[in-house]
């Protein structure tokens, strides 16, 4: 049985610690992958998966346990008992569900069909009750969390019903299964084509046979991602019979007599020959050990891009998962031979470019994408030019990208940031100037040049890639809540907007583009227009310049469905966002005393639910600060900017000590393609962005006494933390390379220099 966290604490002789514990791997290094614990997250509303993949890998094989609902995300629920087989796509912690394309079952004997887990999908009867729902019966089997075992790039468990032990591991893009049945009579496989999270519209599909041990097929899918295609070509171990193929959907295989079977499956977004290649090129033969040591490998080198120093097994833990979770998404979406699927639907081929696919970049801008130009560079640029290129294909930087889909899901262009972040650290290996380009048409309102194959409907109407709300805030000034077209989020789109529009200021005057500079400087004062002085909050605002009424800044989202004002948050959560000019925004609610105060009051008013709402969105919270979400990710730090750092301190220990866990449920919100394991990581080291864009750290509570981040250009930065302990939460003071720092901050070019930041820990501030 799992201990809780806190006990872990408590029983906990030394939380920190020289001496590192561990076994040692090959040549002496230590193996990082024991640190991992992959089912956290997979509780509560964490969503992410257990199954083997490898960093940033095309297929994600991982059991499913449920297909419909919010916690169905990731297609696994840890409170679940029923398994339905397993798939080879996933998502890690989104808050839609989708993919989970061809899933494999073995069986022996009879399928059985399996009770389905009962959820609430947002429901209501005539009285406006919540309506508890049952997902329909499917092909499956129990099975028990005693019989899981899970690792970095290895997953396996036993289906009770069938007696069959099944084992996953994975290459890049290519997938390795291998079952033990309890006799070597009558293995069965059942394959599913049809199935998706969310039961999303199968378009087209096909099974085709190509011999007695092989198999391939498409499918075609209409779901987030508006019209997504993925391919699959599967090798068997051993002779298979064809029982019956339906509907070009649905496939039930006998193999001849064996214990074991050994299936590998590849796929590819273009098409079955992409999938074959794949699978041949990467899986060359039946040595499911030796790939699996390979996934172990990959992982091993990605987790010891950063050492921790600790003997509190908890924490360490908590640390290398979060790890784990960043290098997850996006993922490399073109073939091992260059080809790839476009923003507008087309093939192409282009050895020398890696497409990567699932930008999630309202959330991962924070934390995710500042984390990789530290560890990652390379592989950040490589994701920013796949950004631009796509903007290339399909007229426009993606906001929220699917599998070479535009969904046109969440607001902001944030893009931008990714790419402005990277420019400013002086990590530019991309065409700046179709970046530059790129970057102003996603703050217009522009048409011209969307490609003709995108639908429609993601580029029109609320939450869309082409929002009218763009017109609005380059002409009127804000976004008015009483808009004639309907568009919501008007508050929340402005500030984000504001930001986004001071990045496109700060690269015009890089570049030498004044006039550009000064009117993208202009539009990212914009979120002055929302500040109502009378109650202290952002607030919206109509076409004829009163406040929208009534106004409760507790209300979540606030106002009729289709008038939101906020997005996944109330008034408190979005009062700071405004990271570009803090300054000015301390100057609007009346000077730093009033500010702080303010900012005060965002920790310690208590959050209450409105009646009737369901607030998914608004969790780990302290007081109104709202850890779940996104959009209090970089509240904290606006401490240190008004000179009160050792309140940012004891907040993120909070924050790091209750709100992480090391249990299923360990996340309190949704993990978000990496970025709430990114915020982690970076704050437990003792340091976070304040203004991704602007090329500097804030310092706050560093949990380990040593942490060495060991850097792409041969580098090692060393961040110690003296006299550390659970009490001594405060920095009293920090030197760096041995000069102390006046100030809480230090710039990403000293530490990419390599060196030393020394703090010493005190229970007083």
């Amino acid at each position: 049985m799992r201990k809780t966290f806190f006990a872990l604490l408590v029983l906990s002789v030394s939380f920190f610690s020289c001496t590192e514990k561990g076994q040692k791997g090959e040549k002496g290094q230590r193996d990082f992958t024991q640190y991992v614990d992959v089912f956290i997250g997979t509780g509560g509303h964490g969503h992410t998966y257990p199954g083997a993949t490898v960093p940033n890998g095309m297929v994600q094989l991982s059991p499913d346990t449920r297909t419909v609902g919010w916690d169905a995300c990731a297609g696994y629920h840890y409170t679940d008992s029923m398994m339905i087989g397993f798939s080879h796509t996933h998502l890690s912690g989104t808050g839609i569900p989708d993919l989970g394309d061809f899933l494999f079952l073995p069986f022996t004997g009879e399928l059985k069909k399996v009770p389905q887990y009962k959820h609430n999908d947002g429901v209501l009867d005539e009285n406006k009750n919540q309506i508890i729902l049952e997902d329909t019966p499917r092909y499956g089997s129990s099975f028990s969390h005693a019989d899981e075992v899970a690792t970095p790039g290895y997953y396996s468990v036993i289906l009770k019903d069938y007696g069959v032990k099944a084992e996953l591991t994975t290459s890049t893009r290519a997938g390795f299964h291998r079952y033990t049945f309890p006799t070597a009579e009558n293995p069965k496989l059942y394959i599913d084509l049809e199935r998706t999270m969310d039961n999303r519209r199968l378009i087209a599909s096909n099974i085709n046979v190509i011999s007695d041990t092989e198999i391939q097929g498409f499918k075609q899918v209409q779901g987030w991602a508006p019209n997504r295609y993925v391919c699959f070509h599967a090798q068997f171990s051993q002779p298979f019979s064809v029982d019956s193929i339906v509907d070009n959907r649905f496939a039930f295989l006998t193999f001849d007599p064996a214990e074991q079977v050994l299936i590998k499956v590849g796929i590819s977004f273009v098409d079955e020959k992409g999938a074959e290649s794949n699978l041949k090129t990467e899986i060359v033969d039946w040595n499911f050990d030796g790939v699996r040591e390979n996934a172990r490998k990959a992982w091993n080198d990605e987790l010891s891009r950063i050492e921790v120093t600790t003997t509190m097994d908890s924490i360490r833990t908590i640390f290398y998962t979060a790890l784990y979770h960043t290098r997850l998404q996006p993922i490399i979406a073109s073939d091992v031979d260059g080809r790839f699927r476009t923003m507008d639907n087309r093939i192409e081929q282009d050895e020398n470019y890696t497409n990567y696919a699932i930008f999630s970049l309202w959330d991962t801008f924070r934390s995710l994408h500042p984390l990789n130009t530290i560890i990652s560079p390379s592989q950040n640029q490589a994701m920013i030019r796949s950004l631009i290129r796509k903007s290339d294909e399909g007229g426009l930087l993606p906001m929220w990208e699917l599998h070479s889909n535009y969904t046109g899901c969440m607001l902001g262009y944030h893009a931008v940031s990714a790419i402005t972040d990277s420019y400013f650290k002086g990590q530019r290996d991309f065409d700046i100037e179709k970046a530059y380009e790129a970057s102003k048409k996603s703050s217009s309102y522009d048409v011209i040049n969307i490609s003709p194959t995108i639908p429609k409907h993601v580029l029109q109407g609320d939450g869309n890639l082409m929002p009218t709300s763009k017109r609005y805030k380059n002409t009127l000034g804000w976004i008015p809540a009483d808009n004639v077209e309907g568009e919501g989020e008007s508050v929340a789109k402005g500030l984000e907007y504001a930001y986004n529009d001071w990045l496109i200021a700060q690269l015009a005057k890089d570049l030498g583009r004044e006039a550009d500079y000064e009117r993208f400087m202009e539009l990212s004062k914009a979120y002055k227009h929302y500040y109502d002085p009378s109650v202290g909050f952002m607030r919206g605002k109509n076409t004829d310049g009163t406040w929208v009424e009534p106004f409760d800044p507790a209300a979540y989202n606030h106002g009729e469905t289709s008038k939101k004002i906020y997005c996944e948050g109330n008034a408190w959560q979005w009062a700071w966002f405004v990271p570009h000019d803090v300054d000015g925004l301390v100057e609007l609610m009346g000077g730093r005393d009033a500010f702080i105060a303010k900012l005060d009051a965002l920790f310690s008013t208590p959050y209450v639910a409105a009646k009737g709402e369901n607030n998914l969105d608004i969790t780990g919270l302290i007081g109104q600060y709202a850890h779940g979400n996104e959009p209090s990710h970089l509240t904290i730090y606006l401490y240190n900017l008004v000179g009160q750092p050792h309140k940012a301190q004891a907040l993120i220990d909070e924050v790091l000590q209750r709100l992480y866990t090391a249990q299923p449920d360990g996340l309190s919100g949704n993990e978000d393609c990496g970025q709430m394991s990114a915020w982690f990581v970076l704050n437990a080291m003792g340091f976070h962005p304040y203004c991704p864009g602007i090329p500097e750290y804030a310092i706050g509570r560093p949990l380990f006494e040593e942490v060495k981040i060991n850097l792409e250009n041969g580098n090692t930065f060393t961040i110690r933390a003296k006299n550390n302990s659970l009490k001594n939460k405060y920095v009293q003071s920090a030197t760096l390379n041995g000069k102390k720092l006046d100030k809480l901050f230090f710039s990403h070019q000293e530490l990419m220099n390599g060196g030393m930041l020394e703090m010493v820990m005190t229970n007083k501030y």
